[in-house]
């Protein structure tokens, strides 16, 4: 099945384990509590719902920039490790 590597556990990154909790998490789960601490915080631009402004502990994981929410997994990917 070609998703079942996408539910695999990995480790995280000191910065992402720090507004996801300690892993080892899926791809998957780590990006729903990404976004539940998004949600959280307000941190989802009002006027583009799509953009996300990071605060300080989300830029250590997604940088300081505004960021499109299609490219979010993309700045994930080195947060993780098996």
């Amino acid at each position: 099945m070609a998703s079942a590597g996408l539910q695999q556990p990995l480790n995280l990154s000191p910065e992402l384990t720090a507004i996801v909790g300690a892993g080892p998490l899926s791809r998957p789960q780590a990006t729903k509590k990404l976004w539940d601490y998004i949600k959280a915080n307000n941190l989802q631009n009002p006027a583009n719902k799509k953009e996300v402004l990071p605060d300080e502990k989300l830029a250590k994981v997604l940088g300081s920039e505004p960021v499109h929410m299609l490219k979010i997994a993309g700045k994930l990917s080195p947060h993780f490790s098996k």
